[in-house]
């Protein structure tokens, strides 16, 4: 996994992007150096992903009060053809990975701490 500098030296720009994962499957991530996503991912036939500006939603919608999470950091920009922006919820468009996602993809991962039932964001998005 490259840091956000290295990564951005590559391309010259980054457009920070973000993917949730319970535990399990980070853990699983990390041990594979690949992963086909939750299991909503593997459903839909697509890695869902989120802007910064949708992820907090994201949480609340999808992970309310889990806890353990961990947020990955990757850029969009390197993504190339795999990555597709669609409709989505409330006809945004949302980042979606039709293709494994690598390690090497990842800028960074964190956890995603959870104080009085709310997923903390700040300081974590770039």
């Amino acid at each position: 996994m490259l840091d956000a500098q290295a990564q951005a030296g590559q391309t010259g720009r980054m457009t920070p992007i973000y993917k949730i994962f319970r535990a399990d499957e980070y853990a699983a991530f990390v041990r594979d150096g690949v992963s086909d996503g939750a299991p909503i991912d593997l459903s839909d036939g697509y890695i869902h992903i989120s802007a910064a500006a949708q992820v907090a939603e994201t949480a609340a919608k999808h992970f309310a009060g889990a806890d353990g999470l961990k947020l990955l950091a990757l850029d969009a920009d390197t993504l190339g053809d795999a990555l597709r922006w669609e409709e989505s919820r409330g006809g945004a468009l949302f980042p979606h990975l039709y293709r494994p996602l690598r390690a090497e993809d990842v800028l960074w991962a964190r956890d995603l701490p959870l104080i009085g039932g709310v997923h903390q964001f700040d300081g974590l998005l770039t």
